[in-house]
């Protein structure tokens, strides 16, 4: 793994999987080639890092390619953040004890449904629409383009329920949350 994608897991595990995101995005854009990923992307790295990073690519190009995700979709290893994360969501969610939590949850569900029933993805995981609304915002800033203010106060509300999720998940890796006392 990078030392960035490394940093961000431990760290954020919502920012990680953005991250990974991105990371797909890119291999996609160099073609799922290595040939590609070493002009285009890892010959910008220092001499020392680029052994890791070949190592790093090619094996998300394997995966890629192995799991049918070269064109579109996300690698398992992603799917299974989503799938972590909102086994943590639905004993949050259900616990009287993390009122605020379910609070977070309750203000950004409307743009939740909003967002489900504007893409036609009803069937998809609750996060996996938070993360993909997160993702678009993200790639609308890079290409400078404006982003409408509902658009920003679905975000706010997703941003902030995702971060307390993120938070809850990393005290959980820890063993600091305690669910059932």
């Amino acid at each position: 793994m990078n030392q960035i994608a490394q940093k961000l897991k431990e760290e954020n595990i919502a920012e990680y999987l953005i991250y990974m995101w991105q990371e797909e995005d890119l291999i996609r854009a160099n073609h799922c080639e290595m040939e590609e990923m070493e002009a285009n992307v890892i010959a910008r790295y220092p001499e020392d890092q680029r052994p890791a990073m070949r190592e790093w690519y090619g094996n998300l190009i394997t995966m890629m390619s192995e799991e049918g995700v070269r064109e579109k979709g996300h690698l398992q290893i992603n799917k299974n953040i989503i799938i972590n994360l909102t086994e943590l969501h639905n004993l949050l969610s259900s616990s009287p004890k993390f009122p605020f939590y379910s609070a977070a949850y309750f203000k950004a569900l409307p743009f939740i449904v909003e967002l489900r029933n504007k893409g036609g993805k009803k069937e998809e995981p609750e996060l996996e629409t938070c993360f993909e609304a997160l993702y678009g915002v993200f790639l609308l800033r890079l290409q400078k383009k404006t982003i409408s203010d509902g658009t920003l106060k679905a975000i706010e509300a997703i941003s902030s329920f995702l971060s307390m999720l993120a938070n809850y998940y990393d005290k959980d890796r820890k063993g600091e949350l305690k669910l059932d006392e």
